[in-house]
């Protein structure tokens, strides 16, 4: 074979490479663009699939809302707000806001002095570290958040007299509250309750930090009184002298 006819030959060789090369690159970047369009697929099938779930998720609290206002409705009408909503909501609170674990609960605690007074209390949640008095009430007003930090919590030493070594939380629960009411409240250190997805819920700002109430004795010369004290969750009375 002349060198003419070799490089023919090559020029044949290469050109069919080339054909070839051409060919199999086609397959690939048409494979590659049916793989993009398959994967842009399936990310959108799963965005809707996503929006979808998010939409379902909402529906279910929402309907778990509705359940849980229609049965506080109810039992409100019954008189059993507090054994049904408020009471098995308690330990759960009780840990998420204060991080203790309630060791003993009960319900319309009430209590007779010999003199012939009495007192009770919707719900007594105590700790370890606390105790938390709850105050229920169909629609929570200011009213009622006054009573609770000028009777309810002063008298409760009195007529609780084994819990005086503990600190006092004061929880208000509703239906529902309004937001001036809730503002009030927590501007008294209260936590607020309400109808939630899980029975009742904290609707306090996020970040907030309940009052603790201590009785302090207060001594001078022979005499001595005692005082309701509103202090921050950190501070701890003096060591008896």
């Amino acid at each position: 074979m002349t060198v003419a006819e070799r490089v023919d030959h090559l020029d044949e060789v290469l050109s069919e490479f080339i054909t070839s090369v051409g060919i199999e690159f086609n397959k690939l970047y048409n494979s590659q663009m049916r793989t993009e369009a398959e994967l842009r697929a399936f990310k959108e099938d799963t965005q809707a699939f996503k929006q979808e779930m998010r939409a379902f998720k909402e529906e279910g609290r929402q309907q778990n809302r509705e359940m849980n206002r229609r049965w506080g409705e109810l039992a409100n009408k019954l008189g059993t707000l507090v054994e049904d909503l408020v009471a098995p909501s308690l330990p759960r609170i009780v840990q998420e806001v204060l991080g203790q674990e309630v060791i003993d609960l009960s319900v319309r605690r009430k209590r007779k002095r010999a003199d012939g007074r009495q007192q009770e209390y919707d719900a007594l949640a105590v700790t370890l570290e606390t105790v938390c008095l709850a105050s229920v009430k169909s629609t929570l007003r200011s009213a009622d958040i006054d009573h609770l930090l000028n009777e309810e919590l002063p008298a409760f030493r009195t007529f609780f007299p084994e819990y005086q070594p503990l600190p006092v939380v004061g929880l208000v629960a509703s239906l529902a509250v309004d937001d001036s009411v809730l503002h009030y409240a927590e501007r008294q250190g209260l936590i607020v309750l309400a109808i939630g997805d899980q029975l009742m819920e904290v609707k306090n700002t996020p970040g907030f930090i309940p009052r603790r109430y201590w009785t302090r004795t207060l001594r001078c010369g022979n005499s001595c009184w005692t005082r309701q004290t509103r202090i921050g969750p950190y501070w701890r009375p003096p060591a008896p002298s």
